[in-house]
């Protein structure tokens, strides 16, 4: 069933687990996570970044309707989301496609003008009944790359106080926090800074979320969703694992290799929300 970001982070925080958030951006992925999710009985979330239309992938006109058409037909709650979308006239096409979720990404904006942008996303969204993430601080590199390798992480890591403003002015449902986690592969195991996560949890009202999610431990998994976060946005080793299973193989039909790395993925994607949801 198609429910909002609020909604299906309502579901995280009262059953005290996270919601894995994926992105689609092919149909293998999408049923690679739909069957997951189904198998399991869990709620998910499908995402859709600006960064895939960069990266050649998909557009949104393309794949929203497919992704809210699967949505809507499963038998677990499910949410279809923009992801880091960092122009808010995108933001306006996803919300007229009918996301019910969308993240404005104005992280890399002067703090001033990621509030009053943030604000406008929200007031967009509230005229669809369509959810807002947002976020403070920075994850460092984009969806597709390799994990930085920052000398000084802790410098863009999301300030507690700061936060705490950000969400009471914007009104958003949700809050992206860098703590120690960047996108793509980790090139050595990120070290996450706890005592932060905590503060932030202490200070803002909304669910918190983790992007960079793949690669973390499972014992950090635990600790960070006892600390507040309800949604982590995984990906890269999702991708990673559909590569594995036809590196190195020959196929005949090019629908033999779909087969392979959606299967491939689907194993991946259900380990990781067996270890969200605690099961």
């Amino acid at each position: 069933m198609l429910v909002t970001l609020k909604e299906i982070l309502s579901i995280a925080e009262t059953k005290k687990i996270a919601v894995g958030s994926f992105n689609t951006p092919n149909l293998a992925s999408l049923r690679a996570i739909i069957g997951a999710a189904e198998a399991l009985c869990q709620p998910v979330i499908l995402m859709h970044a600006q960064v895939h239309e960069e990266m050649g992938l998909c557009t949104m006109e393309e794949v929203a309707p497919i992704m809210l058409a699967a949505a809507k037909k499963t038998s677990v709650p499910v949410c279809v989301h923009l992801d880091h979308g960092t122009d808010v006239e995108y933001i306006r096409r996803g919300l007229t496609l009918g996301f019910t979720g969308v993240m404005f990404d104005g992280s890399a904006l002067p703090t001033e003008e990621n509030f009053e942008k943030t604000k406008e996303v929200v007031r967009m969204a509230a005229e669809t009944g369509a959810s807002v993430e947002a976020e403070i601080g920075s994850m460092g590199s984009r969806e597709g790359g390799n994990a930085a390798d920052m000398e000084h992480p802790e410098s863009i890591y999301t300030d507690p106080v700061m936060a705490k403003q950000f969400v009471e002015e914007t009104g958003i449902d949700a809050l992206a926090c860098a703590f120690g986690t960047v996108h793509g592969l980790y090139v050595k195991e990120p070290k996450l800074d706890f005592d932060r996560l905590s503060e932030i949890d202490a200070l803002v009202s909304v669910p918190l979320v983790m992007h960079g999610g793949s690669g973390v431990s499972e014992e950090d998994y635990r600790r960070v969703i006892a600390r507040g976060i309800a949604k982590i946005n995984y990906y890269t080793y999702m991708a990673k694992a559909g590569a594995e299973a036809i590196n190195g193989k020959t196929f005949t039909q090019y629908h033999d290799i779909v087969r392979a790395a959606t299967e491939a993925m689907q194993q991946n994607v259900a380990a990781a929300i067996r270890v969200f949801s605690g099961l």
